[in-house]
C-alpha cells in the first residue's frame, strides 16, 4: 500500500467518458482517488453517492474526485448517470493501478479475483500522497472527516 509521503506510482486507465486518466492528466491537481469495489452495489453506491452530494465542499478546496473500479468503463457509465454523479469514475479493468497503488483484493466475494479494495488516497499536486486509507472490510467507508481534514492541511492556494 502507499503510505503518506510516497509518490504515486505511473497509472493510465480510461474513465466513462472514454477520456485517459493518468499521472499526466492529475498532474498540478488536487486529486481524491477513491478505489471502490463494484458499481451498482449497496456499499459502493452508498459511498459515491455520499461524495457527490458533498461536491460543493470538495469542488471549494480545489479538489477532483476519481471513483476508480475495476468495472468496464461502460459499466461506470451506466452507474455515474444513473446515480447522476458529477465526478470522474475511471475503469482499472486491467487491474494494474489497484495493484500499483496496494488497493486490491486476491479474491474478493464469489470468487472474484483482483477486484479494486476500498480505499481513498488524496494527492497534492506534485502526485505525493498526502492522506492513505485502504479498508479491509468492503463494507467499511472511508473516513470523509479525516480526508477533509488533510486536504485543509495543504497548502493554501495550490
Amino acid at each position: 500500500m502507499l503510505t503518506v509521503g510516497s509518490k504515486i506510482p505511473a497509472f493510465s486507465i480510461v474513465d466513462s467518458d472514454k477520456q485517459p486518466v493518468s499521472n499526466e492528466t492529475i498532474a498540478g491537481k488536487r486529486t481524491l482517488i477513491l478505489f471502490f469495489p463494484a458499481a451498482f452495489t449497496g456499499v459502493c453506491t452508498q459511498e459515491l453517492c455520499s461524495v457527490r452530494d458533498d461536491m460543493a465542499n470538495y469542488n471549494g478546496m480545489n479538489v477532483q474526485v476519481i471513483g476508480v473500479s475495476t468495472d468496464t468503463l461502460f459499466t461506470l457509465a451506466k452507474f455515474k448517470q444513473e446515480q447522476g454523479l458529477s465526478f470522474t469514475l475511471a475503469s482499472d479493468y486491467n487491474k494494474e493501478m489497484c495493484a500499483a497503488f496496494g488497493s486490491q483484493y486476491d479474491t474478493f466475494v464469489f470468487g472474484m479475483k483482483g477486484t479494486a479494495r476500498r480505499s481513498a488516497f488524496l494527492i497534492d499536486e506534485d502526485g505525493i500522497v498526502r492522506y492513505a486509507e485502504v479498508k479491509e472490510s468492503a463494507g467499511d467507508i472511508p473516513d470523509f472527516e479525516a480526508i477533509k481534514s488533510a486536504i485543509s492541511q495543504l497548502p493554501v492556494g495550490a
